[in-house]
């Protein structure tokens, strides 16, 4: 390792930190990363949580943007040993009478499980489809001069809406309210809130333009392909080495961060000026979410046989249902029928647990630092659709707002996303810039799920960061 004098060094090797030691190391910078655990890969880790031989993914498991990332494709993965799987359909959602609706890779068969609103379906989503990859790298980026202006505008001229708005006015019948609204949940924000319905576009859109794949024996495995990938550049990485001050990082040309506002003022001190600091401290965090992982000794006895083709299923029932139990969160509630987002990897990836067995998890959204245990609530609510569940279970792992934040103190109170994504802070976080990955020290970038894009595993945040980076030391 060196020493001193390296061109950067970035704090934090979650996606978006990798992401940006990669750009600079591939652009000939000396760059070292720097991990306070022992392992890398932020929210991409991979662990025995419950029983030997149970491998579950601390945080992210079904992986679109990651599938979508300009920036990741760009790197061919799979030359350091990652794959995808791909479950026969990437969403299911239960209803109340026993069936589902499934969200197939097909626009055309999806839209066939939707009886009257098919139509409607076909005209959103096939048309978002086949933009995907058009759209890409507006969507995942900062604002500024649109590559492809009218696919944008009519993107956002839906995306700009409220959830429970959209899927009124376009579909007619529960079963598509109902999938829409399970896709806008994603978003953190309340469904009657402006902007909730652009990430229920945005996952339905690459639902059917990339899937919505895992990563074959956990999500580590992309981590450590990230890796291999920096090494391969010439970036080093140091883990088990937290840092309190900036002051005591070796000499470097500039500091990349992907930590949040917080940890960033705490970090940087005098290095910022007071009115940065100020509007850093005013940025703002959405709700937590509390998180169970289950050893099983068989798959989850799904009432809707549409649901063990899908490898996520949503657990909402109706989008009155689904908008109160958001709304409910976001308003520092806890909801008493959650909805729940459950993932099921080891249907398709005999590798997550021994034969005959299966893994699955299940998360739902709490109010930002809540500590009240949601296990019987999640629960019931996977017992609702899948009779007999509980009997499966072998035993299970819990992890609360507050012991997120302990396990990733970027996850503060719990938000996974980085903060609100509202539309005060979709394109405007941290603070309002035209270059959001620049602070008021010149040396100093953020590279974090704080800055746009925002949320998710697509490293987009860390590669725009790293870009800016480069054009300063230019």
């Amino acid at each position: 390792m060196r020493d001193a004098g390296n061109d950067a060094i970035v704090v934090g090797s979650g996606p978006n930190g990798l992401a940006a030691a990669i750009v600079l190391a591939r652009a000939g910078r000396s760059v070292v990363v720097y991990e306070a655990a022992t392992t890398w890969g932020g929210g991409l880790r991979t662990e025995e949580l419950t029983l030997p031989g149970f491998r579950h993914d601390v945080c992210a498991t079904s992986l679109p943007l990651a599938a979508a990332s300009p920036f990741f494709r760009e790197l061919s993965l799979d030359k350091y040993g990652m794959s995808w799987v791909h479950p026969d359909a990437p969403l299911a959602h239960p209803l109340h009478d026993g069936t589902a609706v499934l969200l197939e890779r097909s626009v055309e068969t999806t839209a066939a499980g939707l009886g009257a609103d098919g139509t409607a379906w076909q005209r959103i989503f096939g048309a978002l489809a086949a933009r995907a990859e058009m759209l890409a790298h507006d969507l995942l980026g900062p604002l500024r001069v649109p590559r492809h202006p009218i696919a944008l505008a009519r993107f956002g001229a839906l995306g700009l809406l409220p959830a429970r708005t959209l899927a009124r006015a376009v579909f007619t019948e529960e079963r598509a309210r109902a999938l829409f609204a399970g896709l806008a949940a994603h978003s953190m924000l309340a469904l009657d809130q402006p902007v909730s319905a652009a990430i229920g576009l945005v996952l339905g859109m690459y639902a059917h333009a990339v899937g919505w794949p895992f990563v074959r024996s956990g999500a580590q495995v992309l981590a450590d392909a990230l890796v291999a990938c920096l090494r391969g550049a010439g970036g080093e990485i140091v883990t088990g080495q937290p840092v309190v001050s900036l002051d005591t990082l070796p000499v470097a040309r500039q500091v990349l961060l992907d930590l949040s506002p917080c940890q960033v003022v705490a970090l940087a001190g005098e290095r910022l000026n007071p009115g940065d600091r100020r509007r850093l401290c005013r940025y703002r965090y959405g709700p937590g979410v509390f998180k169970v992982d289950w050893a099983l000794d068989g798959p989850i006895p799904w009432r809707a046989p549409e649901c063990r083709r899908a490898g996520v299923v949503h657990l909402g029932g109706t989008l009155d249902e689904i908008a109160a139990a958001e709304w409910a969160a976001t308003h520092g509630r806890v909801p008493e029928r959650p909805f729940v987002l459950l993932a099921q990897p080891s249907l398709f990836d005999p590798t997550r647990a021994p034969a005959g067995r299966h893994t699955a998890w299940a998360y739902c959204h709490v109010p930002h630092g809540c500590g009240v245990d949601m296990t019987e609530r999640i629960e019931a609510q996977v017992e609702r659709f899948a009779p007999g569940f509980r009997d499966r279970i072998l035993a299970r792992h819990t992890r609360s707002p507050r012991e997120f934040e302990a396990y990733n103190p970027n996850y503060v109170g719990g938000d996974i996303n980085g903060g609100v994504q509202d539309l005060r802070q979709l394109f405007t976080r941290p603070v309002p810039r035209w270059d959001p990955y620049r602070t008021s020290d010149p040396t100093l970038f953020i590279c974090s799920a704080s800055t746009p894009p925002g949320g998710g595993v697509h490293g987009m945040s860390g590669y725009h960061a790293a870009r800016s980076a480069l054009r300063a030391a230019r």
